[in-house]
């Protein structure tokens, strides 16, 4: 897979194939899509003074229009996939490693008192279900499935199934068979 760019990378997952930059650019018509592509730009022109303030001027305009609260400052890994648009708020102080499905209505968030002040570090290989929340500095292991509405605040290990309010972890060298599909 080297060679491929990230938003190559993005793509992939949505469809199993490697994009040119024509067909991504046909793709965009899908509103998770279309907002992905221009994270990924506004990341990579961050530095560049010119570039970057024109890809953050259109970022922020899509945030709105999509309801997606996602900054260039996040660190998030290739094979990045949103499933749904809408209603996402994830940190900009949040790590987020690589083939992880965000559903609609997620929050990623810091916790800003007790024990767990801080921002969440998520592995790879990571399925998050609609209007779950991660809060805190915790520690999200590798081949996790967090069911939807579930509400984390803290570690979970590898191979893991998290579900409920207050969250219960459940052992499984398969959570995620069947959910993280085209990895990168």
């Amino acid at each position: 897979m080297a060679g491929y760019s990230t938003i190559q990378k993005d793509f992939y997952r949505e469809s199993g194939k490697w994009l040119s930059t024509f067909k991504i650019l046909a793709k965009c018509v899908n509103p998770n899509l279309h907002f992905v592509y221009i994270l990924r730009k506004s990341q990579k022109f961050s530095e560049t003074p010119v570039l970057g303030l024109f890809w953050k001027v259109v970022l922020r305009h899509f945030q709105i229009k999509y309801g997606f609260q996602i900054y260039p400052e996040t660190q998030i890994g290739e094979g990045f996939y949103l499933g749904h648009w809408g209603s996402l708020v994830i940190n900009p102080k949040s790590k987020i490693g690589k083939n992880c499905n965000i559903a609609q209505g997620v929050t990623i968030g810091q916790q800003n008192r007790g024990k767990n002040e801080g921002y969440p570090v998520i592995g790879d290989e990571v399925w998050i279900g609609p209007n779950a929340v991660i809060v805190g500095n915790i520690n999200i292991g590798n081949n996790v499935l967090i069911a939807p509405n579930a509400y984390v605040n803290f570690d979970i290990p590898d191979n893991s199934v998290v579900t409920g309010n207050p969250a219960k972890i459940y052992s499984n060298d398969n959570a995620t068979d069947g959910y993280i599909n085209n990895k990168v």
